[in-house]
């Protein structure tokens, strides 16, 4: 057998295998058709491998040829890659925004953006590169910029509605426990407006303008709902609005709303039992009445017993002791006292030093400018220390109200996953409407972070969100373009033995079997 090259009527060549026997030519195998000299060269060689396999003719097909076919080969590939793409962790968080059910809003840039600022947060201007650079995925800047002027409330709403469903399907159908609470985000700007707004600042920018970030979270640190409002705003009168919203919205009738003492006064309380709401408050036990100071101060001080004392006839109050929480306390408090002690050791003080120390309660001020430290306060403050307190309407017993409020951490973690690996802030825009789309895309962004961390635990891939994310940064996609075909063959290359600790990810039967998958 041997390969021959025959010509076309169409002026195109037909590259054959073709046997000789008595005297007669038969085709026995056509490898392709091409017009390309390149490509009919390649599958010349193709046909020599064939007869090699089929025939054992190892003299039509030797060593020298097999390595000309090899070379050949290669170079044929080399010269007909379309693209190399980084998309890795496209390909993993797609997937996931998929399941959440965010592709049901049919919305592609915001897919684009929630995805490239979850693997690299940045800019509008760096994203636009890095989505062409990394996915090949064409967004022009203007079509971003007017996208974030258009993400309107009604999108929004559409957003969080999704969310909601998606944590529903992860909690059995039952929210439980709201946790509410609020950080703010401070612009590198002298100048505010009527949404940036001076105010008391968390990060401790007092002096700049900022805004104010509610969010709401369920069991188990899901997003729920977030609220938006001006820099000044007493944060105690965010809760309310954004929890009767929330509740109207999703017809909750079974739930505990779980908040810390800086968000409750007298005013959410009596309008949270007004409302039939139950609930679970940080309590200030050091402004309790003297009745109540003397009953706390006079408990005996051990590990996981719990007391109680009826405030009223809708409420208790919980108190309980951690001699880590004691330890905790007395260190902070000593660190607070020597920065003092360094602050003031001239018995001065000047308007930039006020209020600037969590512990200036111990300072006492006279002559507007003369200070003493008082150090039977802080004595007095040491009788504290390990103590903490918890005001409910509940029935629930005092050791679960206990752990349900613990769950706050969630959504401190969740301002500190926003604010660090999201970079939530520092945020580059001034009008409100970029401003809230930029959050909005961050809360997206949020929630298939916490998906993909749930699915990481669920499947024992013993990995965090970070890491995953940052192994498949190294792993790329090679797209080849076939001359003949003109179609494009993709191939993603798990080469190193991290890429294959996940290739798991890159099966799509995976994420078949995931998409609906509950704990």
């Amino acid at each position: 057998m041997f390969v021959r090259k025959k010509k076309n009527r169409s002026g195109r060549v037909s590259v054959v295998v073709v046997s000789k026997s008595g005297g007669q030519y038969k085709e026995v195998k056509t490898i392709g058709v091409s017009s390309d000299v390149d490509e009919i060269e390649y599958l010349y060689k193709q046909g020599l491998v064939w007869i090699k396999q089929n025939s054992g003719q190892d003299d039509l097909f030797d060593k020298v040829e097999q390595v000309a076919f090899e070379q050949n080969a290669v170079d044929y590939f080399f010269d007909n890659v379309e693209s190399v793409l980084l998309n890795g962790p496209q390909q993993i968080l797609e997937p996931v925004y998929k399941s959440i059910g965010f592709d049901k809003i049919n919305d592609t840039i915001l897919k684009h953006l929630v995805i490239s600022r979850i693997c690299q947060p940045s800019s509008k201007v760096a994203t636009v590169e890095y989505l062409k650079s990394y996915f090949d995925e064409d967004v022009e800047l203007h079509n971003i910029y007017r996208y974030l002027d258009t993400l309107n409330n009604k999108r929004q709403e559409e957003i969080q509605q999704v969310s909601v469903e998606h944590t529903r399907k992860l909690l059995q159908g039952k929210i439980g426990l709201l946790f509410y609470d609020v950080t703010t985000l401070y612009f590198e700007t002298d100048a505010g407006d009527d949404l940036r707004k001076t105010g008391f600042s968390k990060d401790g920018k007092h002096s700049q303008p900022q805004i104010l970030l509610g969010l709401l979270v369920s069991m188990g640190g899901y997003p729920l709902a977030y609220t938006v409002h001006e820099g000044n705003k007493y944060e105690g009168h965010t809760m309310l609005p954004v929890i009767e919203d929330f509740v109207k919205r999703f017809s909750l009738d079974d739930f505990v709303v779980v908040a810390d003492s800086g968000l409750m006064n007298k005013e959410n309380v009596e309008k949270l039992e007004a409302q039939g709401y139950k609930y679970i408050i940080g309590a200030r036990i050091k402004n309790e009445s003297k009745a109540v100071t003397s009953w706390i101060l006079s408990l005996k001080k051990k590990n996981g017993i719990f007391h109680e004392y009826k405030k009223n006839e809708k409420s208790r109050l919980i108190i309980s002791y951690s001699e880590k929480r004691a330890k905790k306390d007395s260190y902070n408090r000593d660190k607070g006292i020597r920065r003092l002690e360094k602050e003031y050791k001239s018995g001065k003080i000047t308007k930039d030093k006020i209020n600037k120390r969590g512990y200036n309660k111990f300072l006492e001020i006279s002559d507007d400018v003369n200070v003493n430290i008082n150090y039977d306060k802080i004595k007095a403050d040491e009788k504290w220390d390990g103590l903490k307190g918890y005001i409910t309407n509940t029935s629930l017993p005092a050791q679960t109200v206990y752990e349900e409020y613990r769950g706050l951490w969630q959504v401190e973690r969740a301002f500190r996953i926003s604010k660090g690996r999201l970079e939530l802030r520092p945020m580059f825009h001034f009008t409100r409407k970029r401003i809230e789309a930029h959050i909005c895309i961050c809360f997206v962004a949020y929630k298939v972070y916490k998906e993909l961390e749930r699915i990481l635990v669920l499947n024992d891939i013993g990995m965090s969100v970070d890491k995953v994310l940052d192994i498949a940064k190294t792993i790329v996609t090679i797209r080849v373009k076939m001359s003949t075909s003109h179609k494009s063959i993709s191939k993603t290359m798990l080469l190193t033995e991290s890429h294959r600790s996940i290739a798991i990810l890159f099966d799509e039967n995976f994420w078949n079997d995931n998409l609906l998958r509950i704990e």
